[in-house]
């Protein structure tokens, strides 16, 4: 039992980008939130440069985009040449799905400031600098950590926080890991890569080169206020300490500016990259997340981006769990419906290395390829439009089956016996993946991207209906008692009749008009006029209507979220008062 009150809900372990999304998610929900960092400040140097636009949508929720925005560049393009310098891939993806551009490049420390500032906004956060976690102790309620408090590198006092929860933020040499037991499985190839960052760019262009040259592979990156970052592969004859030399660096870049000399140097570091896992990503009250629980190279800008899908999806879990409104074995599908997309995405940025890396003779056969393959349509949007990144789709976890309404799991396509009633041309299930976010309008609203107007925890939508009238009385208690949004997807030229149609319905209705016709299109290519999205967007589920009421109860049942109140007979259902 607990002896005394807990100091704070979440400890967050580490102040990098991770941890203060984190922070950030679960102050806007109202829990309280330590934030300790060994530093005495944020690093200062550049690091993570690519920004995706799943990771932007989580910006939006949590308030910071004109903040955060001023510091990227969108519609990075990305171009892979040869050693001659012609290219043999473009990626460009045009596509804005969620919401925003696929594509950003950013300086990771302005970034890093802004959602550090963007704490202040909470009452319930607070954040110290100087704090190293140096143990841990779980009870039964609670986990009480033990912290060295520093200045400098001197320890001057130690103190004892107590937290519900604590989410080990602090990179691959995570203590939280190591405490956990937890394997860190994969590879740490033995390439070394010089990376070095100039202000005042001297090229003065916007877009990304990876250079696939056998003669030296490199980077050269434009990002936001005039920084221009070069990457270096170093041989293995060059020892680390030649990064020190200005003549080195001239070397490293006598061909890529007109005078190497006369360069605003911010700083360069080597670094080697590294494609990891977590054997798991939890262990009772214990929990980690982004670079402690993966490692992954940089070659398609994925480490930054995985780590704040791992914080998107964390926060509103814990937020539930908190709350006293789920049985904390809704915490297991953190590291269910984490882990294989981020597997996922190591794998693949390992591969994108060994295209980089080609000698002169694999690459001139990775040339001729390329080359080929460019000319055939559908193979060149592939790279184009970046289709070969895989999309996180959770097939275990919060999720409920199309075809039979399983909660915990669902398959990827819809079966034969549904298609035929509606005709669809699509058998895929959007269950488990990203709902889209266009541009709205509603009575309040006449130009807004969809999450402003559905807010940030679980939203029933149906497309021309009034889902009110698809769920019985006792759904419609437990929506009331949730805050669970209700909305309706119509044509724009119908949203004022169903505004005033829906007006007097037992629970509010929220009426969006779709100007764009992109939300009538998806629904169009897929058996299903209604959907049950999660806090982070995803589908949990999704039906046609007259299923809406059973699909409800299966996914109460897949979210593991109880009803206060011992012996009440729907103990399943979702409470998060």
């Amino acid at each position: 039992m607990t002896t005394r009150p807990v100091d704070t809900d979440v400890l967050v372990v580490g102040a990098g980008p991770v941890g203060l999304m984190l922070a950030n998610l679960l102050g806007r929900y109202g829990r309280r939130v330590t934030v300790i960092e060994a530093r005495s400040e944020l690093i200062d140097y550049p690091r993570g440069v690519g920004m995706d636009d799943e990771s932007f949508r989580t910006i939006q929720t949590i308030g910071l985009v004109d903040q955060i925005a001023q510091h990227t560049v969108p519609q990075h393009i990305v171009r892979l040449v040869n050693g001659k310098g012609q290219m043999l891939v473009v990626n460009n993806p045009t596509t804005d799905e969620f919401g925003w551009p696929r594509k950003h490049g950013f300086v990771q420390p302005l970034v890093d400031r802004e959602l550090l500032a963007g704490l202040d906004r909470f009452h319930s956060v607070d954040t110290h600098f100087g704090h190293q976690l140096v143990d841990l102790e779980e009870r039964d309620d609670h986990v009480c950590a033990v912290v060295s408090v520093l200045a400098g590198e001197k320890v001057v006092d130690t103190r004892t926080i107590r937290a519900r929860y604590v989410v080990g933020c602090e990179g691959g040499r995570s203590f939280t890991r190591t405490w956990m037991g937890m394997g860190f499985e994969g590879q740490s190839p033995s390439t070394r890569w010089l990376v070095i960052d100039v202000a005042n760019d001297p090229l003065g262009t916007p877009n990304v080169y990876l250079g696939a040259d056998p003669r030296r592979p490199y980077v050269s990156i434009g990002l936001p206020h005039a920084i221009r970052r070069w990457e270096f592969m170093l041989f293995e004859d060059e020892p680390t300490e030649l990064v020190e030399s200005p003549a080195f660096l001239a070397k490293m870049l006598e061909r890529h500016v007109p005078d190497p000399t006369a360069l605003d140097v911010i700083g360069q570091r080597v670094f080697t990259h590294h494609g990891r896992i977590a054997t798991s990503f939890r262990k009772g009250r214990v929990l980690i997340a982004g670079d402690a629980a993966h490692l992954m190279p940089v070659w398609l800008g994925q480490g930054w981006n995985s780590g704040i899908r791992d914080a998107t999806n964390l926060a509103w879990k814990l937020t539930a769990v908190l709350r006293g409104a789920a049985d904390d074995t809704l915490l297991d599908t953190y590291d269910v419906e984490r882990r294989g997309h981020a597997k996922a995405m190591i794998d693949l940025n390992m591969t994108a290395g060994s295209i980089m890396k080609a000698d002169r003779k694999l690459g001139l056969v990775r040339d001729f390829a390329a080359g080929a393959l460019n000319i055939v349509p559908s193979v060149k949007s592939y790279f184009t439009d970046m289709r070969f990144k895989p999309m996180p789709r959770y097939s275990r976890g919060v999720v409920v089956d199309q075809n039979d309404r399983t909660p915990g799991s669902a398959v990827a396509r819809i079966a034969q016996r549904l298609l035929p009633m509606v005709d669809a041309p699509n058998d895929a299930s959007p269950v488990g993946i990203q709902f889209i976010q266009p541009r709205v309008r509603t009575s309040e609203h006449p130009d807004v991207l969809l999450d402003d107007v559905i807010g940030d925890w679980w939203t029933i939508a149906a497309w021309g209906n009034n889902p009110s009238r698809l769920l019985s009385s006792a759904d419609l208690e437990d929506v009331e008692a949730l805050g669970v949004r209700l909305v309706c997807f119509v044509p724009e030229p119908q949203r004022a009749w169903a505004e005033r149609e829906y007006a007097q319905s037992p629970v509010p209705v929220t009426v969006v008009g779709d100007p764009t016709g992109r939300l009538k299109e998806w629904f169009d290519d897929r058996p299903l006029s209604v959907i049950f999205l999660r806090p982070d967007r995803f589908v949990a589920a999704a039906c046609l209507a007259q299923e809406a009421s059973s699909t409800w109860h299966a996914v109460l049942a897949a979210t593991s979220y109880v009803r206060k109140g011992a012996g009440d007979a729907r103990s399943t259902r979702l409470h998060v008062a």
